[in-house]
């Protein structure tokens, strides 16, 4: 099992540019895995549950040099938690969670990095901004000068082929482009978030800075 992870790490490594930062989403996975993937060179780690994080964090604390991610959706209950846990938030998404993390980064003195979760398409099975709402609430997220607001995360809908999912990270990438040229004082569009074990090639060739990959490191964690 190690072997095989460390042999799935390297090949997918060696086939990223340097540019594209590997995120190992590790729900479901244990520590012991965690540890191989560790040891294969990983530092950057991914989880959608607080709970099931804050434990993993327990169990790995002596190694001090992870960065953990959270991807998952994020309650405002769970905001404090989550800013006290992970050094990068990718599913900012929405302007009141925002402002929220916002209000408590200051309170904890921390300064999260997160990335602004968009859907390009409609999709009612994930959250986000849409496109006009997003730019819209610029103005009001450039006020939330707590937060290191460093890019764009995107998922794209079920169902979609090869083209329209490509359509998506390129279109993900030209918002991104079009938010820097506005040039805010507090918004940096630096990082796009996007490619998952399914469709990380089309997402590097669209641009992405950072796929979030579980399955293809980890096998199936479906129960």
């Amino acid at each position: 099992m190690n072997s095989s992870i460390n042999e799935r790490i390297t090949t997918i490594r060696s086939s990223l540019p340097d540019s594209v930062r590997l995120i190992a989403v590790t729900k479901q996975v244990s520590c012991e895995v965690m540890r191989s993937a560790y040891a294969a060179g990983l530092r950057d780690f991914a989880e959608s549950r607080i709970q099931e994080a804050t434990s993993k964090q327990v169990e790995l604390q002596d190694l001090t040099d992870i960065t953990w991610h959270f991807i998952g959706h994020l309650q405002s209950n769970k905001a404090k938690k989550a800013l006290l846990k992970f050094t990068w938030i990718h599913s900012v998404d929405n302007l009141q969670l925002a402002q929220r993390l916002n209000q408590l980064a200051q309170e904890l003195k921390v300064s999260p990095q997160v990335c602004l979760q968009v859907k390009i398409l409609v999709d009612p099975n994930k959250s986000g901004w849409s496109v006009p709402e997003l730019l819209a609430d610029l103005a009001a997220l450039n006020e939330c000068e707590n937060l290191k607001i460093q890019g764009l995360m995107t998922i794209p809908p079920a169902g979609l082929d090869d083209a329209e999912i490509a359509g998506v990270f390129n279109r993900t990438r030209e918002l991104a482009e079009e938010i820097q040229r506005q040039n805010w004082s507090n918004i940096k569009m630096q990082h796009l978030s996007m490619g998952m074990s399914g469709d990380y090639k089309l997402a590097v060739q669209a641009g992405a800075t950072m796929v979030r990959l579980g399955t293809i490191l980890f096998g199936d964690r479906s129960v």
